[in-house]
């Protein structure tokens, strides 16, 4: 039976919510007609879609549709409820939250987090932008059949709704899921049953959904689906896959690119990082082996308390970089022979982690060379292609070998925007359903 249960305002928000959820391989259904549906078409499906079609109706009306077929698809077995609402909050948000809330009963609130980072709306202070807009300054303020002339998102549903509401905002994501959670306490104990929350990153949802599981709240995720998706991924896990997952990324390239890119992801997400000092890996073979134990120490010694680990090569900072010249002569040797000792060194790092800490299932590598050097000591037949991440940056599956079915991301070194390896990442989160 469904685990989460979806209703949404129209049938392409609906539909858009459900390919979020299939791109993280839950089976999702979108019902058109609940006259005809019997249980046993649902037995197989993790995920259900109900557009109600209710945007443009008066709010009563609206009200009405919701609260039947929340009623109709209620279950113990649910553990994600969610109002798909428009990712520019046009309709009847406040009435759908309501008929939501009053059907499952006065234990559960929502927690509105209305942020679609791919599409440019993000909540920051309490107000929507669209592409770094108010959103009263778009075209959905005149917009003919619901248009919304004001931008702060608690004051739209405070207009719309019973039931009293309050703000999250940016400075208190910023202290951590149990502050964040604590204070979603508060204001329930305060009375309140709708939250809004901030929200600009992917990586603010994952906080936030991580918050919303620590305070134990009995919640409706009222958002335009990312949402939704973040919290189905952190609660909704196949019994095959409710082993522990952890990533391993492994970046070996120098280009200007790569520190840009690195340093977005360390802000961005909770990431234990070790430098490889690249010197030491050339100097002698005694100083080689310390170094490479060195780091796969540190990882091991980290890596239960981070869901990603980094592995980097310290010549991304330009201050690091090696001059091959006297190593070439050292050891008689041309350039490409001493780049190849740095990228064999980068995958027995990699190769070492792998084998001692079997929870790490995900492997992102960054520069061709190192991507590699990486399969070749992992003894993989090949790679088992399945997805484009972002361009220039491929998903895949190791192919026979030790480690078959590790999932993989490689993208080369100086592909991509300054978030690029971020987005590889979150992309193998969602597969690993981490």
């Amino acid at each position: 039976m469904p685990q989460c249960v979806v209703i949404a305002d129209d049938l392409t928000g609906g539909n858009a919510t459900g390919v979020l959820l299939k791109k993280m391989n839950y089976t999702a259904y979108t019902i058109l007609n609940a006259q005809s549906l019997e249980s046993n078409m649902l037995s197989d499906c993790d995920c259900v879609i109900y557009p109600t079609d209710s945007r443009g109706i008066s709010p009563e009306d609206a009200y009405a549709r919701v609260y039947q077929v929340c009623d109709q698809l209620k279950g113990d077995d649910v553990k994600v409820y969610a109002n798909r609402i428009d990712s520019t909050l046009r309709g009847n948000l406040g009435s759908e939250t309501d008929a939501m809330l009053d059907c499952l009963g006065e234990d559960y609130v929502a927690i509105v987090a209305p942020c679609f980072p791919a599409s440019g709306r993000v909540v920051i202070g309490g107000y929507m932008l669209v592409n770094g807009l108010p959103l009263h300054k778009t075209d959905i303020a005149i917009d003919p059949k619901t248009p919304v002339k004001k931008s702060e998102v608690e004051v739209l549903f405070a207009e719309q709704s019973k039931y009293k509401t309050a703000s999250i905002l940016m400075k208190d994501l910023m202290h951590g899921k149990h502050y964040l959670a604590d204070l979603m306490n508060q204001h329930v104990a305060n009375g309140c049953r709708i939250l809004v929350v901030d929200c600009v990153t992917q990586e603010d949802l994952d906080l936030i959904a991580d918050a919303v599981i620590t305070s134990k709240l009995k919640v409706v995720a009222v958002d335009p689906g990312v949402f939704t998706a973040t919290l189905s991924r952190k609660l909704i896990v196949p019994l095959e896959k409710k082993q522990k997952n952890r990533i391993l990324a492994v970046v070996g390239s120098v280009h200007p690119s790569a520190k840009v890119q690195m340093e977005e992801l360390w802000l961005s997400q909770r990431i234990h990082n070790v430098f490889v000092q690249t010197k030491a890996l050339l100097q002698d073979e005694k100083s080689r082996e310390m170094e490479i134990d060195r780091v796969v120490t540190e990882i091991l010694a980290e890596c239960k308390l981070n869901v990603v680990s980094t592995v980097t090569g310290d010549g991304i900072y330009p201050e690091n970089r090696i001059d091959f010249q006297p190593y070439m002569e050292q050891y008689q040797c041309s350039m490409d022979d001493v780049t190849e000792m740095i990228n064999s060194a980068f995958a027995e790092i990699t190769y070492r982690i792998f084998q001692a800490e079997p929870e790490f299932k995900g492997l992102y590598t960054s520069g061709g060379d190192v991507t590699v050097a990486v399969c070749r000591r992992f003894q993989t037949a090949g790679l088992s292609l399945m997805d484009e991440v972002l361009p220039l940056a491929a998903y895949g599956q190791f192919f026979k070998g030790e480690f078959e079915g590790i999932h993989f991301v490689t993208k080369g070194g100086s592909q991509g925007n300054s978030d690029a390896i971020n987005r590889c990442i979150t992309y193998l989160k969602e597969k690993l359903y981490i």
